[in-house]
């Protein structure tokens, strides 16, 4: 057995690892030793540690954020256990799951980052290609195959993607970041429908009668600053050419991505600059001729031939609904009855149920991460990160469900949460993100606080995202309630505020971007959700959607003039708190580092 000490938390058994994240840990060792020798630039090197995962912090020095990828969401009890250790070890005790169902830990020491990726090599967990210009995490619906709607199961479907592009020398050096994302139906709780590809199955008719399933690929899709809906390359594609339809597009991406202005890199820009038709053409071209290239992923992935990608089914019971808009009655009187009829999905054919653990801001600490794990392993169950930062565990019983309750209760995470005004959604912001400009963090805890205030955290069919700029990591711009973070300027100071969208929304093959509202100081952006949300839940008809609702209210334009009001800085005599960010004691001011999103 080949043994490495981890500094004083004991050793590593390096043959039990996978070989290629043992060469990226020994480059990685290699290449840090050279740039702290004075050997690598700080620009090149710069390069390389993003390709694997590792970011720089707005605190400088060698504080850096490590971001672990968990494709699909998919995640192990000792996977759990592991992270709650890297948390006690490396950072301040608690990690993050983000949008994109990955899991960042912060602070950790540039000269720590080895140590940290031994650790997470030791549960077969990497940060290769997190983050820099390759394909990113692959992201899937957090519920499939446990999923009462689903087509396909594609879980395995992520996961031999996932496989297909790591390390692979098509999708290392991109001209952009490359995002890919599943669903297993069109309700889209995997929001496929702005990301660079996106897919989702579907089932089509064939000639002879028969009901052929497969997948929907849409591609340039994005978020950022200018949001653009994904569009589908053809009606159907089958499941012999899915990998290989995925491949095409990296591959039109690399060969024609703008490599010389990465604010106009992304697939979206190349669809502005070359136009739908020749993308798709040159996708379809690529894809023809792909069975001479090395790299031919053609065919069924053994991933899926060994696990099925059979639908979970819907079963004879009540389907629950899922997605975004969905009603979510709550009856109960008691904690535990609540917390089911919000957090619990049904109806799947097997028997098995879901619950979602709720972890408030995305933020997930030791001792929750090791209590989810001792549960998983308790019930015989599985888990995912959703990308609503939360947790859902799978193949439940119904008679598990009071234990599970009780464990997540005594673990913080039992309130009812899943798709009920208080889980809002919300970026790293300035409390570490060199591009953020107000702590979007700090909002999200104001906004549940005022919600919870009002009477309202448990109002179901809208969603509330913050994003700390312009860049919506927190996705700001698909939800029912939207905010990036604003410089503003009152009585001659600075001061933090946000732009307010509304109408956000995805799912149903269909990506509706927010429409901008009014800006607000900071300070009233709480009570401007508590408005809104106190409306639609006193005026909305039964089941009726938070956009519905909004077009039949006057729209953006209605609600916008009735916050006028709240667009008011007093003086800083009179209210010095708005001009101080949430979080912070001294005066607002921006602080912008060097953006690494773009390096």
């Amino acid at each position: 057995m080949t043994t490495i000490e981890i500094d004083t938390h004991g050793t590593v058994d390096i043959d039990s690892i996978d070989p290629d994240i043992v060469a990226d840990i020994r480059k990685f060792e290699v290449m840090l030793a050279r740039h702290l020798g004075g050997e690598i630039d700080e620009d090149v090197f710069k390069v390389f540690r993003l390709a694997n995962g590792v970011y720089g912090q707005r605190q400088g020095g060698h504080n850096q954020m490590l971001r672990v990828k968990a494709p699909y969401g998919a995640i192990t009890p000792q996977q759990l256990d592991r992270l709650a250790d890297i948390s006690e070890r490396y950072s301040r005790g608690w990690g993050h799951l983000t949008t994109r169902q990955n899991v960042q830990f912060h602070y950790v020491q540039l000269e720590e980052i080895p140590s940290a990726l031994w650790d997470l090599a030791a549960v077969g967990m990497t940060s290769r290609e997190a983050c820099s210009d390759t394909v990113r995490n692959v992201m899937g619906c957090h519920l499939a195959g446990a999923c009462p709607h689903e087509v396909l199961d594609i879980q395995p479907w992520a996961e031999a993607t996932f496989r297909h592009f790591l390390r692979n020398p098509i999708s290392a050096r991109l001209p952009r970041k490359f995002k890919i994302n599943f669903s297993g139906c069109v309700t889209d709780c995997g929001q496929a429908m702005f990301n660079d590809v996106g897919i989702i199955a579907v089932n089509r008719v064939t000639d002879d009668g028969r009901t052929e399933a497969g997948f929907r690929v849409f591609v340039a899709g994005g978020l950022g600053a200018n949001p653009h809906a994904a569009q589908a390359i053809e009606d159907f594609t089958t499941r012999e050419e899915l990998l290989p339809t995925i491949e095409a597009c990296v591959r039109v991406f690399e060969q024609a991505g703008n490599r010389n202005n990465k604010l106009r890199a992304r697939m979206k820009w190349l669809v502005d600059e070359l136009g739908f038709e020749e993308v798709q053409s040159r996708i379809l071209a690529s894809r023809r001729f792909l069975l001479a290239s090395a790299t031919w992923p053609g065919g069924i992935p053994r991933q899926v031939l060994l696990a099925g990608d059979s639908p979970a089914g819907s079963g004879t019971g009540p389907r629950t609904a899922i997605g975004q808009g969905v009603a979510v009655s709550l009856n109960g009187t008691s904690a535990y009855a609540r917390w089911c009829e919000a957090n619990v999905v049904r109806g799947v054919a097997n028997g098995t149920v879901s619950a979602v653990a709720w972890s408030r801001l995305g933020d997930v600490t030791a001792a929750q991460f090791r209590g989810l794990a001792a549960l998983v392993r308790e019930t015989d169950s599985t888990i995912r990160i959703t990308n609503r930062q939360n947790f859902v565990l799978r193949d439940l019983s119904e008679d598990q469900l009071t234990v599970v309750f009780d464990r997540l209760d005594a673990l913080g995470m039992a309130q009812p949460g899943a798709e009920l005004a208080r889980d809002v959604v919300a970026c790293p912001g300035a409390d570490t993100c060199n591009l953020a400009v107000t702590q979007s963090r700090g909002l999200a805890s104001a906004i549940g606080e005022a919600l919870e205030a009002a009477g309202l955290a448990e109002v179901d069919g809208v969603r509330t995202n913050i994003s700390g700029c312009t860049n919506s990591c927190g996705q700001h711009h698909v939800a029912d309630i939207g905010f990036f973070g604003a410089e503003r300027r009152a009585h001659g100071r600075p001061a933090p505020g946000y732009q307010m969208l509304l109408g956000g929304y995805v799912g149903n093959e269909q990506a509706e971007f927010g429409r901008k509202a009014l800006r607000l100081p900071a300070k009233a952006a709480p009570e401007a959700v508590v408005r809104v949300v106190g409306r639609y839940a006193s005026e909305r008809e039964y089941g009726e959607a938070f956009g519905r609702w909004l077009e039949r209210s006057g729209g953006v334009e209605a609600l916008t003039a009735e916050l006028s009001d709240l667009d008011v800085f007093p003086t800083p005599e009179e209210n010095a708190d708005f001009y101080t960010d949430f979080g912070e004691t001294g005066p607002y001011e921006v602080e912008l580092g060097e953006s690494e999103c773009a390096s």
